[in-house]
């Protein structure tokens, strides 16, 4: 069956799969501004753990553990790489991506909630963000 739950869970395999290419392939481009991967970082771990969210609604430390578990493989794996390095910032940026997401939720919940306090219509439909 087709819903956003199996999209989340296909579109997270995907994902993984390119990030993992990503970061263990010979970056063949230009660093042209001093750290702009670690945006790269943030917003590639803030994407994996919305699709988590979609797909499982796991708690929020489970996806924490994973993620930072997986980060960490990543980190280790590069230090081995003579192309790549690891980095402790980019471990932190990979972390504050996963924050960022749920600090995001929890500023969405509670918006929802005093809005539905003040019982105005638009608080009739739900979204897959609120369950």
């Amino acid at each position: 069956m087709i819903n956003i739950q199996n999209i989340a869970r296909l579109a997270l395999v995907f994902a993984i799969l390119i990030i993992s290419y990503l970061v263990f392939s010979r970056p063949s481009y230009p660093q042209g501004i001093p750290h702009l991967d670690k945006v790269g970082h943030l917003v590639s771990f803030f994407g994996l753990t919305l699709l988590s969210f979609l797909a499982f609604r796991p708690k929020w430390y489970l996806v924490a553990v994973s993620l930072g578990a997986y980060a960490l493989l990543i980190e280790l794996i590069q230090s081995t790489l003579p192309y790549r390095s690891a980095s402790t910032a980019d471990f932190v940026a990979d972390m504050l991506g996963v924050g960022l997401f749920y600090g995001l939720l929890w500023l969405y919940r509670k918006y929802r909630q005093i809005k539905s306090r003040s019982n105005t219509p638009s608080t009739q439909y739900s979204t897959e963000i609120d369950k």
